[in-house]
């Protein structure tokens, strides 16, 4: 995943204060060191002058010479550590100093991420999603099956269980699948079965891979579509590339929020542009598949139903019993 410009301008935006930083941090070095230790100013300004009549004799041709030249400079380097490491300072206190010794803080080895880039789209990434504490708790890995019950079963005489494992073998693939196949996810059914968990299940993977994530309830997301359309500046400030161009856009508790023509109009604006563009989304929603239909008109949920994958969870309520379990234990 490539990161939008405003991203990547400021992950540079960071390595080059780290570059400051260091630069400041040399010349303070260098002024303390110079006014203990004078000959340092003296051993500096030679091996700056000797380095320009290397680079003289390369330029035409003249390399017989260059040989002592270059024993002088490390004659020079030597008397320098020396003088050092006498007045109690460590050999190397001069040279520049980085955050990331493989990169000198560039973010890029031979035209390649360092590592230390690869973290920092990370931590961006968590950061812009909204999700950056919770998925701690809540992913693939702590997702347990045991919440749910074989004793519990839909009109089609499908257990709960059943159903939370299909949908976690299909969020398992969502997830594996991502770069290579587009889909969308539709989780619906009661409230506490475990929806926004596997949510936040596929945003770590995701994150995890720096793919761009964008979590928001239903709520919060129309009171935002609201501020962009009736706020007093029309600026985006950034907000439709948000929505519109992240790798998945999460759309949590949809019909929770009040629900008017604003709301379907807006709904059925970015579930269109995303399908165009091609970016995935998943909602959820405590809502039946009529109700649903009837909340935001049959032309959504035809784009829905055609281009998700609908998940259905339903059972006991798992946040009530794990608020339950922590009680007992207190």
């Amino acid at each position: 995943m490539a990161l939008n410009n405003s991203q990547y301008d400021s992950i540079m935006r960071d390595y080059n204060l780290r570059q400051i930083k260091h630069r400041r941090l040399r010349d303070e070095r260098v002024q303390e060191v110079r006014q203990k230790l004078p000959r340092i100013k003296e051993i500096d300004d030679k091996i700056a002058s000797v380095s320009v009549q290397c680079g003289k004799r390369l330029l035409s041709g003249e390399s017989a010479s260059l040989t002592d030249l270059r024993n002088e400079i490390a004659a020079l380097s030597r008397e320098r550590e020396t003088l050092l490491c006498s007045a109690g300072y460590p050999a190397d206190y001069l040279e520049m100093t980085y955050d990331c010794p493989d990169c000198l803080d560039t973010g890029y080895i031979g035209g390649r991420k360092c590592r230390c880039f690869c973290k920092a789209e990370i931590d961006l990434l968590y950061t812009q999603s909204n999700l950056q504490n919770i998925l701690e708790d809540e992913n693939f890995e702590t997702f347990s099956l045991e919440y749910y019950s074989e004793d519990i079963v839909d009109a089609s005489g499908v257990s709960s269980l059943a159903r939370a494992k299909k949908a976690f073998e299909v969020c398992r693939q969502f997830t594996r699948d991502f770069d290579q196949t587009f889909s969308n996810l539709f989780f619906y059914g009661d409230t506490g079965v475990g929806k926004t968990f596997l949510s936040h299940c596929v945003a770590k993977e995701l994150l995890d891979t720096t793919h761009s994530v964008v979590y928001f309830s239903a709520q919060e997301l129309f009171e935002a579509f609201a501020r962009k359309r009736f706020g007093k500046t029309e600026e985006d400030n950034g907000f439709s590339d948000i929505i519109y161009g992240c790798d998945l856009f999460i759309i949590d508790d949809l019909g929770t929020e009040l629900t008017n023509s604003f709301v379907s109009s807006e709904l059925f604006l970015c579930i269109n542009e995303r399908l165009s563009r091609r970016r995935s989304t998943i909602i959820s929603t405590n809502l039946s598949l009529k109700t649903f239909a009837d909340t935001y008109s049959e032309r959504i949920f035809s784009r829905i139903s055609n281009s998700y994958t609908m998940l259905k969870l339903f059972g006991n309520d798992i946040r009530l019993i794990k608020k339950l379990e922590k009680q007992a234990k207190k």
